[in-house]
């Protein structure tokens, strides 16, 4: 049981990190353009300059 002393503190700590960083996330604007993301993923920008084999 002492040790709940130590863990309970501890995750809420963790929780409240977590959370700080979540908002902190949100004010900077990561969530912002969520399409953009995923299609600059996938985009080919530069052609392929593979050589064809002799």
């Amino acid at each position: 049981m002492e040790v709940l002393v130590i863990l309970v503190p501890l995750a809420l700590g963790l929780g409240l990190v977590g959370l700080l960083g979540f908002l902190w996330s949100l004010k900077s604007g990561q969530y912002d353009d969520l399409e953009g993301a995923a299609w600059r993923a996938i985009a080919d920008d530069e052609p392929s300059h593979e050589t064809p084999p002799d």
